[in-house]
Protein backbone atom coordinates (compact mmCIF):
# COMPACT_ATOMS: atom_id res chain seq x y z
CA UNK A 1 0.00 0.00 0.00
CA UNK A 2 1.39 3.54 -1.07
CA UNK A 3 -0.91 7.10 0.61
CA UNK A 4 0.31 10.36 -0.22
CA UNK A 5 -1.50 13.04 1.49
CA UNK A 6 1.07 15.66 0.64
CA UNK A 7 -1.23 16.80 -1.76
CA UNK A 8 -4.84 15.32 -3.00
CA UNK A 9 -5.05 12.14 -0.91
CA UNK A 10 -3.52 9.07 -2.82
CA UNK A 11 -4.10 5.32 -1.46
CA UNK A 12 -3.34 2.94 -3.66
CA UNK A 13 -3.03 -1.04 -3.22
CA UNK A 14 -1.30 -3.08 -6.63
CA UNK A 15 -2.18 0.03 -8.33
CA UNK A 16 -5.85 0.26 -7.52
CA UNK A 17 -7.21 2.91 -5.78
CA UNK A 18 -8.99 2.63 -1.89
CA UNK A 19 -10.14 5.84 -1.66
CA UNK A 20 -13.75 6.36 -0.98
CA UNK A 21 -15.89 9.44 -2.52
CA UNK A 22 -17.60 9.67 0.16
CA UNK A 23 -16.34 12.42 2.91
CA UNK A 24 -16.60 11.16 5.97
CA UNK A 25 -14.55 7.80 5.44
CA UNK A 26 -11.97 10.02 3.34
CA UNK A 27 -11.65 11.73 6.44
CA UNK A 28 -10.93 8.51 8.83
CA UNK A 29 -8.78 7.27 5.86
CA UNK A 30 -6.29 10.05 6.35
CA UNK A 31 -6.30 10.58 10.06
CA UNK A 32 -5.19 6.85 10.21
CA UNK A 33 -2.57 6.73 7.27
CA UNK A 34 -1.17 9.47 9.07
CA UNK A 35 -0.55 7.41 12.48
CA UNK A 36 0.60 4.06 10.68
CA UNK A 37 0.73 1.86 13.42
CA UNK A 38 -1.01 3.46 15.76
CA UNK A 39 -3.98 2.82 17.51
CA UNK A 40 -6.19 6.02 16.78
CA UNK A 41 -8.74 5.56 19.78
CA UNK A 42 -12.33 6.09 18.27
CA UNK A 43 -13.75 8.97 20.61
CA UNK A 44 -10.84 10.74 18.02
CA UNK A 45 -12.08 9.31 15.10
CA UNK A 46 -15.66 10.62 16.56
CA UNK A 47 -14.13 14.10 17.02
CA UNK A 48 -12.47 14.60 13.35
CA UNK A 49 -15.83 13.06 11.56
CA UNK A 50 -18.46 15.46 14.08
CA UNK A 51 -16.56 17.88 16.28
CA UNK A 52 -17.67 17.88 19.61
CA UNK A 53 -21.63 16.83 19.01
CA UNK A 54 -21.77 13.16 17.81
CA UNK A 55 -25.65 11.93 16.75
CA UNK A 56 -26.66 8.82 19.24
CA UNK A 57 -25.85 6.73 16.10
CA UNK A 58 -22.25 7.66 15.91
CA UNK A 59 -20.13 4.10 16.71
CA UNK A 60 -22.44 2.56 14.20
CA UNK A 61 -22.28 4.67 11.60
CA UNK A 62 -18.37 4.87 12.34
CA UNK A 63 -17.98 0.81 11.93
CA UNK A 64 -20.12 1.26 8.82
CA UNK A 65 -17.35 3.34 7.58
CA UNK A 66 -14.84 1.54 8.58
CA UNK A 67 -16.44 -1.55 6.81
CA UNK A 68 -16.84 0.75 3.81
CA UNK A 69 -13.18 1.00 3.74
CA UNK A 70 -11.85 -2.66 4.59
CA UNK A 71 -14.06 -3.66 1.38
CA UNK A 72 -12.67 -1.36 -0.66
CA UNK A 73 -9.08 -2.96 0.47
CA UNK A 74 -10.17 -6.14 0.46
CA UNK A 75 -11.44 -5.65 -3.19
CA UNK A 76 -7.99 -4.19 -4.28
CA UNK A 77 -5.96 -7.02 -2.55
CA UNK A 78 -7.46 -9.76 -4.24
CA UNK A 79 -8.70 -13.07 -3.30
CA UNK A 80 -4.97 -14.33 -3.11
CA UNK A 81 -3.65 -11.98 -0.82
CA UNK A 82 -1.91 -13.26 2.84
CA UNK A 83 -3.85 -11.84 4.95
CA UNK A 84 -7.17 -10.07 4.78
CA UNK A 85 -8.39 -6.45 4.95
CA UNK A 86 -8.91 -6.86 8.77
CA UNK A 87 -4.92 -7.74 8.96
CA UNK A 88 -4.54 -4.10 7.27
CA UNK A 89 -7.15 -1.78 8.43
CA UNK A 90 -7.20 -3.63 12.33
CA UNK A 91 -9.09 -3.52 15.15
CA UNK A 92 -7.81 -3.00 18.42
CA UNK A 93 -9.63 -2.29 22.27
CA UNK A 94 -11.02 1.28 21.84
CA UNK A 95 -9.83 2.28 18.49
CA UNK A 96 -8.63 1.27 14.81
CA UNK A 97 -5.32 1.56 13.39
CA UNK A 98 -3.64 1.18 10.04
CA UNK A 99 -1.13 -1.79 9.75
CA UNK A 100 1.31 -0.45 7.33
CA UNK A 101 4.97 0.47 7.31
CA UNK A 102 5.66 4.26 7.84
CA UNK A 103 7.45 4.54 4.55
CA UNK A 104 4.42 3.91 3.06
CA UNK A 105 3.21 7.35 3.63
CA UNK A 106 4.87 9.90 1.56
CA UNK A 107 4.53 12.36 4.84
CA UNK A 108 7.22 9.45 6.70
CA UNK A 109 9.78 9.91 3.48
CA UNK A 110 9.21 13.86 4.22
CA UNK A 111 9.87 13.72 7.53
CA UNK A 112 13.20 11.50 7.13
CA UNK A 113 14.33 13.60 4.43
CA UNK A 114 14.29 16.71 6.65
CA UNK A 115 15.49 14.95 9.52
CA UNK A 116 18.75 13.81 6.90
CA UNK A 117 18.58 17.70 5.78
CA UNK A 118 18.74 19.46 9.38
CA UNK A 119 21.90 16.89 10.16
CA UNK A 120 23.58 17.49 7.31
CA UNK A 121 22.83 21.76 8.07
CA UNK A 122 24.32 21.39 11.73
CA UNK A 123 27.66 19.20 10.20
CA UNK A 124 27.82 22.02 8.48
CA UNK A 125 27.03 20.28 4.49
CA UNK A 126 25.64 22.82 2.52
CA UNK A 127 25.43 20.80 -0.65
CA UNK A 128 23.91 17.80 1.17
CA UNK A 129 22.01 20.05 3.19
CA UNK A 130 20.17 21.91 0.22
CA UNK A 131 19.73 18.35 -1.60
CA UNK A 132 17.75 16.74 1.02
CA UNK A 133 15.48 19.76 1.72
CA UNK A 134 14.97 19.64 -1.70
CA UNK A 135 14.07 15.74 -1.93
CA UNK A 136 12.01 16.38 1.01
CA UNK A 137 9.51 19.43 -0.98
CA UNK A 138 9.12 17.47 -4.15
CA UNK A 139 6.78 15.24 -2.38
CA UNK A 140 4.43 17.62 -2.12
CA UNK A 141 1.90 17.61 -4.85
CA UNK A 142 -0.34 20.55 -3.78
CA UNK A 143 -1.39 21.81 -0.25
CA UNK A 144 -1.76 18.75 2.30
CA UNK A 145 -5.12 16.88 1.85
CA UNK A 146 -6.38 19.21 -0.50
CA UNK A 147 -9.23 17.15 -1.67
CA UNK A 148 -10.47 15.99 1.76
CA UNK A 149 -12.78 18.17 3.88
CA UNK A 150 -10.94 18.40 7.57
CA UNK A 151 -12.53 17.85 10.77
CA UNK A 152 -10.74 19.60 14.09
CA UNK A 153 -8.01 16.87 14.46
CA UNK A 154 -7.21 16.37 10.43
CA UNK A 155 -7.02 20.70 10.73
CA UNK A 156 -4.66 20.80 13.37
CA UNK A 157 -2.90 18.00 11.11
CA UNK A 158 -2.97 19.97 8.34
CA UNK A 159 -1.52 23.39 9.52
CA UNK A 160 1.01 21.78 11.42
CA UNK A 161 2.11 20.57 8.07
CA UNK A 162 2.09 23.45 6.26
CA UNK A 163 4.16 25.30 8.35
CA UNK A 164 6.74 22.68 8.36
CA UNK A 165 6.53 22.83 4.54
CA UNK A 166 7.33 26.60 4.89
CA UNK A 167 10.12 26.03 7.29
CA UNK A 168 11.96 23.66 5.10
CA UNK A 169 11.40 26.13 1.91
CA UNK A 170 13.24 28.70 4.03
CA UNK A 171 15.89 25.95 5.55
CA UNK A 172 16.50 25.24 2.11
CA UNK A 173 17.43 28.43 0.60
CA UNK A 174 19.23 29.12 3.32
CA UNK A 175 21.47 26.40 2.31
CA UNK A 176 21.38 27.50 -1.48
CA UNK A 177 22.52 30.60 -0.58
CA UNK A 178 25.20 29.65 1.42
CA UNK A 179 26.80 27.60 -1.90
CA UNK A 180 26.15 30.97 -3.68
CA UNK A 181 23.10 30.02 -5.54
CA UNK A 182 21.57 34.02 -5.02
CA UNK A 183 20.43 35.09 -8.28
CA UNK A 184 18.68 31.50 -9.09
CA UNK A 185 16.53 32.60 -5.65
CA UNK A 186 15.19 35.46 -6.55
CA UNK A 187 12.01 34.84 -8.93
CA UNK A 188 11.42 31.79 -5.98
CA UNK A 189 12.25 34.08 -3.05
CA UNK A 190 9.79 37.28 -5.00
CA UNK A 191 6.72 34.82 -5.54
CA UNK A 192 7.03 33.46 -1.68
CA UNK A 193 7.35 37.22 0.02
CA UNK A 194 4.38 38.04 -1.87
CA UNK A 195 2.34 35.00 -0.88
CA UNK A 196 3.61 35.76 2.89
CA UNK A 197 3.63 39.37 3.24
CA UNK A 198 4.69 39.42 6.84
CA UNK A 199 7.30 36.66 6.86
CA UNK A 200 10.74 38.37 8.54
CA UNK A 201 12.76 35.70 7.40
CA UNK A 202 11.92 35.24 3.76
CA UNK A 203 12.31 39.00 3.29
CA UNK A 204 15.41 38.81 5.06
CA UNK A 205 16.79 36.10 2.43
CA UNK A 206 15.51 38.02 -0.55
CA UNK A 207 17.19 41.02 0.49
CA UNK A 208 20.64 39.29 0.73
CA UNK A 209 19.96 37.44 -2.84
CA UNK A 210 19.32 40.93 -4.14
CA UNK A 211 22.42 42.41 -2.58
CA UNK A 212 24.49 39.79 -3.74
CA UNK A 213 23.44 40.09 -6.74
CA UNK A 214 24.21 43.65 -7.38
CA UNK A 215 20.59 44.60 -6.68
CA UNK A 216 21.03 47.12 -3.49
CA UNK A 217 18.49 49.76 -3.98
CA UNK A 218 16.00 46.90 -4.84
CA UNK A 219 17.07 44.61 -1.57
CA UNK A 220 16.87 48.21 0.61
CA UNK A 221 13.36 48.61 -1.13
CA UNK A 222 12.31 45.40 -0.24
CA UNK A 223 12.83 46.52 3.12
CA UNK A 224 11.15 49.68 3.22
CA UNK A 225 8.01 47.99 1.95
CA UNK A 226 8.05 45.53 4.64
CA UNK A 227 8.25 47.78 7.28
CA UNK A 228 5.55 49.95 5.92
CA UNK A 229 2.89 47.18 5.64
CA UNK A 230 4.30 46.19 9.46
CA UNK A 231 3.78 49.43 10.70
CA UNK A 232 0.40 49.68 9.02
CA UNK A 233 -0.88 46.84 9.65
CA UNK A 234 0.42 45.91 12.96
CA UNK A 235 2.26 48.79 14.40
CA UNK A 236 5.32 47.13 15.09
CA UNK A 237 8.66 47.87 13.56
CA UNK A 238 10.62 45.33 12.01
CA UNK A 239 12.61 42.84 14.35
CA UNK A 240 16.04 44.09 15.89
CA UNK A 241 18.11 41.22 13.36
CA UNK A 242 15.87 42.81 10.35
CA UNK A 243 17.36 46.17 11.36
CA UNK A 244 20.49 44.93 12.09
CA UNK A 245 20.64 43.11 8.26
CA UNK A 246 18.99 46.91 6.68
CA UNK A 247 22.13 48.78 8.74
CA UNK A 248 24.89 46.34 7.14
CA UNK A 249 23.33 46.42 3.64
CA UNK A 250 23.54 50.50 3.84
CA UNK A 251 27.30 50.07 5.19
CA UNK A 252 28.03 47.02 2.90
CA UNK A 253 29.37 45.40 5.51
CA UNK A 254 32.03 42.85 4.08
CA UNK A 255 30.02 40.29 5.99
CA UNK A 256 27.27 40.09 3.64
CA UNK A 257 29.82 38.74 0.65
CA UNK A 258 30.76 35.82 2.56
CA UNK A 259 28.62 32.93 1.01
CA UNK A 260 29.57 30.05 3.20
CA UNK A 261 31.32 30.08 6.87
CA UNK A 262 31.50 27.96 10.04
CA UNK A 263 28.17 29.98 11.20
CA UNK A 264 25.66 27.23 11.16
CA UNK A 265 23.29 29.34 11.52
CA UNK A 266 20.03 30.78 9.10
CA UNK A 267 20.18 33.74 6.47
CA UNK A 268 17.77 35.85 9.16
CA UNK A 269 20.01 35.19 12.25
CA UNK A 270 23.06 36.25 10.28
CA UNK A 271 22.55 39.80 12.51
CA UNK A 272 20.95 38.37 15.35
CA UNK A 273 22.25 39.78 18.87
Amino acid sequence: MRIQVLGPLSAEVNGGSIVPTAGKPRQLLSLLALYPGRVIPVPTLMEEIWGTAPPQSALTTLQTYILQLRRRLGTAMGPDAPGGAKDVLVTRHGGYLLQIPEDGVDVHDYERLVREGQSAFESGDSQVCAARYRAALDLWRGPALVDVRVGPILDIEVMRLEESRLVTVERRIDADLRLGRHAELIAELTELTARHPQHEGLHSQVMVALYRSGRQATALDVYRRLRGRLIEDLGVEPSPQLQRLHQAMLAVDPQLDVLAGPRRTSTFDLYAA
